[in-house]
């Protein structure tokens, strides 16, 4: 576990990581999308893969550098974003709910769910999906 001088250095890795996962996403979107006519949904879907990839290796390798191998992590990972995603869905749909469905009321209502997405998904990989809990683990 990192300690809590150690804690900046890895917030900035994870932003810097999502930073670089939405660009890569948002341009083979927009790349698949309007550059090869693919239907907008599919573009999406294409883009939204190749970001979870990314986001994947990226947090593995950079943000948190675990020794835990892939086939272990992936899964873990997968699980972890699923969930990031349902609890920003339940964020957002409570938003709107408080809010109501003004212009500026559905943007705030976005950003909960975004915010709720990146800490459920931050203390996820910190805590259960890189983390090293074993000699076993490190070793592999």
């Amino acid at each position: 576990m990192a300690s809590r001088n150690a804690l900046g250095p890895l917030l900035s890795r994870f932003a810097l990581a999502g930073v670089a996962n939405t660009a890569v996403g948002f341009l083979l979107i927009a790349a698949l999308d309007l550059g090869l006519g693919l239907n907008p949904h599919l573009a999406n879907a294409g883009g939204y893969a190749a970001g979870l990839i990314l986001s994947f290796q990226l947090n593995k390798r950079f943000v948190f550098r675990a020794a835990r191998p892939g086939a272990l992590a992936g899964p873990r990972f997968l699980a972890a974003a699923g969930c990031a995603f349902a609890l920003h869905q339940a964020a957002l749909a409570g938003a709107l709910l408080l809010l109501g469905s003004g212009g500026v009321a559905r943007l705030a209502a976005q950003g909960a769910g975004v915010a709720t997405y990146t800490v459920v998904l931050f203390l996820a990989c910190r805590l259960w999906v890189f983390a090293e809990s074993t000699d076993a683990v490190r070793r592999a």
